[in-house]
């Protein structure tokens, strides 16, 4: 019989038993990535987070675990419910707190539940129905899974889907990039001849980059970073929630998955992104600038990060939540996907409905997309085909 537990601190899950079930080498659900947020003061309840990780134990033995965090708001999670909590406000109920099964602050795909290699669907479904049980018991609203990549599927939860902008290398079989210029060659002229001319003006304004891991980051480096990422938060007029601390943890703790990107002119840093990478994927987080430079952002977000991946091996690069911008660049809308449990029968059948037109909405955005992409005819086809966009899922409303 498996059996469900709750505990407020992940420092109470010993390190070795929680990577032991990673299915991946995926940096944002390792031990070390969860317990910085924790200790270095970037979840805490005045920004919306109280942790609340899921245990599963067959028989006593742990079988699976999952990153939990019960919500005050919505702020963090890049699947935006704020109409639904809206609408329970409008009917004098209340939509917060609920139970979110998520990585804070980072809209990256992978697996929610940590079962090992196994991935049993039988752990799935009990994971999901311990959610339920847990809201039910709470009385809370609702229960979340954002940016999952299982195949978990039960007919009480709703699942509601996006896109994202990610570069895929060729798949095996096809001809592979090795250098930034093969990846060029698969452009059409004109999207070719326009990240040449913006790699170009930044060169010529005398930029110089630095690709850095964790271990090979000075103090001072990682002190450049945070003061970047402040100042974006600041020039978009939002509240920081990582701290230095958090990024000294990364890179102590896991530091050949952290990397820096910084951009320097007469020896000094301009602008810098943050990012994190696994065994085969590159995830882009944060990024920031001294000087307003054209092309830079470009340049230190992507073209750098596309290519650290061809000279790494990496097959896919994650550079963050929307942005259309990034079509243009070689990145094309990727499926992500995400589960919601309604407790109140009534709003989840209001809900559903909602999810049926948005869902038409989004097949004819990515259509128009598509219609935009700057690769050759004949490399589209088997990059849509490779991002999951060839058909239209059989789960989709139509």
């Amino acid at each position: 019989m498996i059996q469900a537990q709750f505990v407020s601190h992940i420092a109470e899950i010993a390190a070795a038993q929680w990577d032991a079930l990673r299915p991946d080498d995926n940096p944002f659900l390792s031990h070390a990535f969860l317990l910085g947020l924790e200790q270095h003061g970037c979840l805490t309840p005045r920004n919306g987070w109280r942790p609340h990780h899921l245990v599963l134990r067959e028989n006593a033995r742990v079988v699976a675990f999952a990153p939990c965090y019960v919500k005050g708001n919505s702020h963090g999670e890049f699947v935006f419910d704020h109409a639904w909590a809206e609408a329970y406000w409008r009917n004098g109920i209340d939509y917060y707190p609920k139970l979110l099964c998520a990585v804070p602050y980072s809209p990256v795909t992978g697996p929610r539940l940590l079962t090992g290699l196994t991935d049993e669907p039988r752990l799935r479904q009990a994971a999901m129905f311990a959610l339920q049980e847990e809201v039910a018991r709470q009385q809370w609203s609702s229960a979340h899974i954002t940016f999952d990549q299982s195949d978990s599927d039960a007919s009480s939860w709703l699942e509601r889907f996006d896109w994202q902008f990610h570069w895929r290398a060729p798949a095996v079989g096809e001809e592979q990039w090795h250098r930034f210029d093969d990846f060029l060659a698969s452009m059409t002229a004109k999207k070719r001849k326009n990240i040449r001319q913006e790699r170009a003006q930044v060169a010529r304004a005398g930029v110089r980059f630095r690709q850095l891991s964790g271990s090979q980051a000075s103090d001072a480096d990682l002190a450049a970073i945070f003061d970047f990422y402040l100042a974006t938060l600041a020039e978009k007029g939002n509240l920081p929630v990582l701290t230095l601390a958090f990024l000294q943890h990364l890179a102590q703790t896991i530091p050949e998955q952290l990397l820096l990107i910084l951009a320097e002119r007469e020896g000094r840093p301009i602008a810098g992104a943050l990012l994190l990478r696994s065994s085969t994927t590159l995830y882009g987080r944060y990024w920031g600038c001294s000087e307003a430079l054209p092309g830079l952002h470009f340049e230190t977000c992507y073209y750098q990060g596309i290519d650290y991946c061809l000279a790494k091996g990496l097959t896919l690069f994650e550079p963050g939540a929307q942005g259309e911008h990034k079509l243009a660049r070689g990145f094309l809308p990727s499926r992500t996907r995400s589960l919601h449990y309604i407790a109140d029968p009534r709003f989840r059948a209001a809900i559903k409905d909602s999810l049926v037109r948005e869902a038409q909405w989004q097949h004819s955005y990515r259509d128009e997309l598509m219609q935009h992409s700057p690769y050759r005819a004949d490399v589209d086809s088997s990059e849509a085909r490779d991002s999951g966009l060839g058909t239209r899922d059989a789960r989709d409303p139509p």
